[in-house]
């Protein structure tokens, strides 16, 4: 039997994505964090008790690219500030020691 090798999270993103600092990585933290982004959209959508197709009415744009959107594609910070005060949720953006600037 073939002797298996056990990684932690880190281990396997040095490894198999990049270090830290690299073009790689920092292009798969930024899609990472693009998911998280549109998964917290769609938990504030389904929270507040609307669909996708009742969000991209009040946003004025189709089911198919709330779809995209929740997904972490096609984001830009003029969109998720549209997004979140369309569905009443407030976005304060954490500049760390510069302190919070409110979005909406």
């Amino acid at each position: 039997m073939e002797k298996m090798d056990f990684y932690t999270l880190e281990e396997f993103e040095d490894e198999f994505i990049g270090k830290k600092g690299t073009t790689e990585r920092d292009q798969y933290e930024s899609e990472i964090e693009k998911i998280r982004i549109g998964e917290t959209i769609r938990k504030a959508r389904l929270k507040r008790k609307l669909s996708q197709e009742e969000l991209g009415n009040r946003l004025g744009i189709k089911k198919a690219r709330v779809s995209r959107i929740e997904h972490g594609a096609n984001l830009s910070l003029d969109s998720l500030i549209r997004i979140f005060k369309s569905i009443g949720v407030p976005v304060k953006l954490d500049l760390g020691t510069f302190g919070t600037l409110p979005l909406c």
